[in-house]
């Protein structure tokens, strides 16, 4: 029998190469005789790079650039795949929520400047295409610092240019398009479908988990606005409500705006150039999961991918999760045989998280008891 895991990481846990090889150990213990193939997946988030670093082969390049926060620097790296003439840039290296202590963060102040830093360094060392995973963001700043690592000035009514963070996003009166600007094509690997503006847009949806109070949540609302606005107005294109654009507080949009980028699904993008879909084909069944199969998880994610490409092939699919907060009746109607939490429900959550591992391996013993009928 042969099995595919193509797991997402467990967020504060494991990254996908791990949590995939605890649960192919899991099953090997369990069943010596199985045939257990690993391919770790990531969606736009983190892992995504090393997805593709498994899968294609390439080189990590690092370089010094300015982190989220001002006068910040931090050694942020990318891949990059010289033979593809192409990259994949991870935001959060750059601009991540992990890189700005809990106390210190503010969206009105953070940046995606050294994201687009690294996007710059990418088309230098010969990069055509770039795939930028935007997941785990420590900002919302509609994709403002990005543009001025690319030359774009964003200006207020006496002329003064503004700074690139989400405080100056009201105050964007007139956009400066650099002389020359030749940004590579860039992809935009989304793990979410929401928008910019509105009740599920960018700065309500995910400023909260950025530092953001209820004030600073309606502050930046209006400051996308207003970048919307002058966005249709300058460059006549419609940001606001397009899907996605409000992934990685708006640097989705934003990439749209000032650097012709286009966004796509990340998790099918990722399972695209790895091969995925092949390597299915030959499969008797199909493991996927991540920490918390929750609400968002058959929304774009990768568990979401692997049920889609699953169903296409007619290849059996269980989910092995952290914990499983979906009703049972959401994941059969995706196709889904059964899905496994590896944490007792009654567990602290520190607790399923220091073991995640051990845990993990422990579910994949049990599940392979469901793989063989």
């Amino acid at each position: 029998m042969k099995i595919l895991v193509a797991l997402d990481s467990f967020k504060g846990s494991l990254d996908s190469t791990r949590a995939c090889r605890a649960v192919q150990d899991g099953f090997l213990e369990a069943d010596p005789n199985l045939e257990v193939f690993m391919r770790p997946l990531a969606d736009g988030g983190e892992g995504t790079a090393a997805a593709f670093l498994t899968a294609l082969g390439g080189e990590w390049v690092v370089r010094r650039v300015r982190g989220p926060l001002k006068g910040q620097e931090v050694e942020a790296g990318f891949a990059l795949f010289p033979d593809k003439q192409a990259a994949c840039v991870e935001m959060a290296q750059a601009s991540g929520l992990t890189l700005v202590e809990p106390e210190s963060r503010d969206p009105l102040v953070t940046t995606t400047f050294g994201t687009g830093e690294l996007i710059l360094t990418a088309r230098e060392l010969g990069a055509e295409t770039v795939w930028l995973g935007v997941g785990g963001s420590a900002t919302i700043d509609g994709g403002l610092g990005a543009a001025a690592a690319f030359g774009w000035k964003f200006l207020d009514a006496a002329g003064t240019e503004l700074p690139p963070q989400g405080e100056s996003l009201p105050s964007i009166v007139e956009v400066i398009k650099p002389p020359k600007l030749d940004p590579p094509v860039i992809k935009v690997l989304c793990d979410v479908q929401n928008p910019l503006l509105g009740k599920l847009g960018a700065a309500r949806v995910f400023g909260p988990q950025k530092g953001a109070d209820a004030g600073t949540v309606e502050f930046l609302e209006r400051g996308l606005g207003n970048l919307a606005a002058r966005v249709s107005a300058s460059l006549r294109r419609e940001i606001g409500e397009m899907t996605s654009g409000g992934a990685a507080g708006g640097l989705a949009a934003g990439a749209v705006a000032f650097l012709a980028a286009t966004l796509e699904s990340g998790i099918e993008r990722v399972m695209t150039e790895t091969g995925f879909e092949a390597l299915l084909a030959d499969m008797d069944w199909v493991i996927s999961g991540e920490g918390s199969f929750d609400s968002q998880s058959l929304n774009g994610k990768v568990v979401d991918g692997v049920a889609r490409a699953a169903r296409n092939a007619g290849v059996p699919m269980g989910v092995l999760a952290g914990r499983v907060a979906l009703e049972e009746s959401d994941w059969k109607q995706a196709g889904i045989q059964w899905a496994i939490p590896s944490a007792p429900p009654d567990m602290p959550q520190d607790e399923a998280m220091n073991r995640a591992e051990s845990l993990l391996k422990s579910a994949a013993g049990k599940a392979s008891v469901l793989i063989k009928g």
